[in-house]
């Protein structure tokens, strides 16, 4: 009895050996791929603007999207503060210097942001400068800084006798600027209301 069912179970072993052979087979040719990377969809808000603290010689209008905070860098000076947005993860870093009707001081901090700016060069394949006038009659000198650099925009804007403000744009995230394409043009519209609505404050009376 025994062989008989051994030699009648024969037929279903083989075709199992064979059934399994072919999937291991075919397993081994199967290539697998890592999945590509992928990127966590941006929330890009309305414009929408509200004005700054008088309590720094200058006042200008800002997302209302953002955070107006001191900066507490080590190197901070008063008067310097960022305006950071907590959705997109970016923050826009403001300083300020007193001229004093000095033209050495005017030369010094506009050759510092030169420096800064030429500092992207070794990353960046383009850097687009301009000089615009806002609705107030003030003249700013604008870079748009194209590649992976840390600083996708920075501008400059003085009256040359009195006060130089400068700005410039940073994102926390490493993604990559095709990536980031949309929350950039967004801080360029956020960061030119900044331009345009910039004004100086009087010195407070004692």
């Amino acid at each position: 009895m025994n062989k008989k069912r051994m030699r009648k179970n024969k037929p279903f072993i083989v075709c199992c050996t064979l059934i399994v052979s072919g999937v291991f087979i075919t397993s081994c040719d199967k290539e697998f791929l890592p999945k590509p990377l992928g990127y966590n969809r941006l929330v890009i808000p309305e414009h929408a603007y509200i004005t700054s603290p008088d309590s720094l010689p200058y006042h200008f209008e800002y997302s209302k999207h953002a955070r107006f905070i001191d900066d507490t860098t080590a190197i901070s000076e008063r008067h310097w503060v960022e305006i950071y947005y907590p959705l997109l993860k970016s923050n826009i870093h403001i300083t300020y210097k007193p001229i004093n009707k000095s033209d050495e001081r005017l030369k010094e901090f506009i050759n510092d942001a030169f420096r800064l700016t030429a500092k992207h060069q070794i990353k960046a394949y383009a850097i687009d400068e301009i000089i615009v006038k806002t609705p107030s009659g003030k003249t700013a000198v604008i870079a748009e800084l194209q590649g992976e650099v840390p600083s996708q925009f920075q501008f400059t804007i003085t009256d040359s006798v009195n006060h130089f403000l400068r700005g410039a744009l940073y994102f926390e995230t490493k993604v990559n600027n095709d990536s980031l394409a949309p929350a950039i043009d967004y801080m360029k519209k956020d960061i030119m209301h900044l331009i345009n609505t910039l004004e100086w404050n009087k010195p407070k009376a004692n």
